[in-house]
């Protein structure tokens, strides 16, 4: 049996690399159609060419810059033409290290955006067909940076922290109706997030290695999860402790230790 409430349709944001394409390649194998969203067309269309020649599914591709609206409006609509969306997984995202007072204030407001205001309207607007018809599952992809209160991430954190807090009572909300709700809070992922300049203050070297995790193992967690009514998902032993410990008085400290600036 499938973990994920398909086969069906899915929906992936920040489909063109780690975790999303890894959503994608494993939904694809369970034989769902999906629809593959990101601002680089290019990636998601060798990504969809690569699937259907694979799996035999269908694979749409729709580029889309989430941190504008018209690019939260095109996803909508596409949305609002389908009555066949089983999977709804929120997963692009980016973060911007640095003190919140030197960090240019629209990446900041890009953030609120991708994070917040496309999460909460893709839903709102793929919620109706799926309780409808009593079959969907939404996936938000938060982080476990959503348990801390971390110097240098003010609004990332602030970010992945509202994703947790909604997710959770979206799922009161959606009781009894058939719809699952996840938020996945995964913790070091090997994928190009580290890798964008506005992470060039993260020392990837500072992470003890046993930390990481690979995109596809966060994933399977994930998509294996959906089966249970658990809300929030950790994906590995480290990241549980590592989430309990964020709440503990010395975490802010902890924290800053990973995110200085090395020079």
């Amino acid at each position: 049996m499938n973990a994920n409430p398909s086969p069906g349709t899915a929906l992936i944001t920040g489909a063109s690399s780690g975790l999303g394409e890894s959503f994608a390649r494993r939904l694809a194998k369970q034989g769902n159609n999906l629809i593959l969203v990101a601002r680089r067309e290019d990636r998601l269309r060798a990504l969809a060419d690569a699937l259907r020649k694979e799996h035999h599914i269908q694979a749409e591709v729709l580029s889309a810059d989430l941190s504008d609206d018209a690019g939260i409006k095109r996803v909508e609509e596409w949305i609002r033409s389908r009555t066949d969306l089983t999977l709804l997984v929120n997963n692009a995202g980016f973060g911007a290290c640095g003190r919140f007072d030197r960090v240019d204030i629209e990446k900041q407001t890009a953030m609120i955006h991708v994070h917040i205001i496309a999460t909460a309207r893709l839903i709102r607007v793929a919620l109706p067909s799926m309780v409808e018809r009593k079959k969907g599952a939404i996936i938000n992809v938060a982080s476990v940076a959503a348990f801390a209160i971390a110097p240098r991430s003010a609004m990332y954190g602030s970010t992945k922290a509202w994703e947790v807090a909604f997710s959770r009572a979206l799922a009161q909300d959606l009781r009894g109706t058939g719809i699952r709700v996840q938020v996945l809070c995964p913790g070091f992922t090997v994928t190009e997030f580290h890798d964008a300049p506005d992470m060039k203050d993260f020392e990837r070297s500072s992470i003890p290695k046993f930390m990481w995790m690979s995109a596809d193992d966060v994933v399977a967690v994930s998509l294996n999860a959906l089966k249970r009514k658990k809300v929030v998902i950790i994906p590995g032993f480290g990241n549980k402790i590592l989430a309990a410990a964020a709440r503990l008085p010395f975490a802010a400290a902890f924290s800053g230790f990973f995110l200085r600036k090395r020079r």
